[in-house]
C-alpha cells in the first residue's frame, strides 16, 4: 500500500538528498577515517595512535569546509596512504540507512525530480553505486568536486542553479550536516530538513536548527 507524503513534500518539485549520512549509513566513513586510517597512518609512521589522531584532527581542521577535505587524492598524498583502497577494502559496510531505500522506492512513484547531491569524492561515489542499487533513485547526480566550492560555501548552490534548474520555493533539500543546510538556506532555499540520525552505529542529534526526522521514512507517514 502507498503511503501519502508529508505535508512538506506536497508542493515540492524537485527533491535534492545528500548520500552519505542521509541515505547511506555514515558508519561506514566513520569506520575507515575514526579507524582505520588513522591506524594505518599509525602502523605506516611508527607512531603511537593518539598521535595520528592528532595528526588528522589538525588537518581537518585546517581543511573544514573545504573541497581539500572531501579529496581522496589530496588525503592519500598527504598521508602517504591509498584511501581508496582502504575504501574498497571496507566495501561489505556500505549499507543504507534505515527505511532510506523504502523512502526512495516510494518517492520514485511520484512526479517529484529526485537528484542527489554530495561532496563525495567521484570515486567513492562510483564505489558505492556499484555496491548498492542507489543510482536507479536518481534523476541527476551532481558532485561538489565538479563546481569547485562544496555545499558548505552558497556559491556551491549558485553552480548548481546552472545545471539544474530548480525553484527555490519548489525545492526541498535533505542532508545531516548543518554547516550545509546553513549555506543552502543562505542560498534561498526553504524547505530544509536535516537527517538525525545518519550513523547507526553512533547516538543521533537530540534536536537540530531546522527541521529534524530520524530517517527519511519519517517523511512518509
Amino acid at each position: 500500500m502507498n503511503k501519502t507524503r508529508n505535508k512538506i513534500l506536497n508542493q515540492c518539485e524537485t527533491l535534492m538528498l545528500d548520500m552519505d549520512g542521509t541515505v547511506l549509513d555514515l558508519s561506514y566513513d566513520s569506520h575507515i577515517w575514526l579507524k582505520i586510517i588513522p591506524e594505518k597512518l599509525a602502523e605506516k609512521r611508527d607512531i603511537p595512535i593518539t598521535s595520528a589522531i592528532s595528526f588528522m584532527n589538525e588537518h581537518v581542521t585546517r581543511m573544514k569546509n573545504t573541497l581539500e577535505w572531501y579529496c581522496i587524492d589530496n588525503w592519500s598524498k598527504l598521508l602517504d596512504i591509498d584511501v581508496l583502497e582502504i575504501h574498497r577494502t571496507e566495501k561489505e559496510r556500505i549499507r543504507y540507512l534505515p527505511g532510506a531505500k523504502s523512502f526512495l522506492q516510494e518517492i520514485s512513484n511520484t512526479s517529484i525530480r529526485v537528484i542527489l547531491v554530495s561532496n563525495s569524492h567521484r570515486d567513492t561515489l562510483n564505489l558505492k553505486l556499484k555496491e548498492t542499487d542507489l543510482g536507479d533513485y536518481f534523476e541527476a547526480i551532481y558532485l561538489s568536486h565538479d563546481f569547485v566550492y562544496p555545499k558548505e560555501n552558497p556559491l556551491f548552490w549558485k553552480e548548481l542553479m546552472t545545471k539544474e534548474s530548480f525553484k527555490k520555493n519548489k525545492t526541498v533539500f535533505v542532508d545531516d550536516n548543518q554547516s550545509v543546510l546553513e549555506s543552502a538556506s543562505i542560498f534561498g532555499i526553504k524547505s530544509l530538513i536535516q537527517i538525525l540520525n545518519p550513523d547507526s552505529q553512533q547516538p543521533g542529534l537530540k534536536s537540530s536548527d531546522f527541521f529534524g526526522v530520524e530517517n527519511l521514512s519519517c517523511l512518509l507517514v
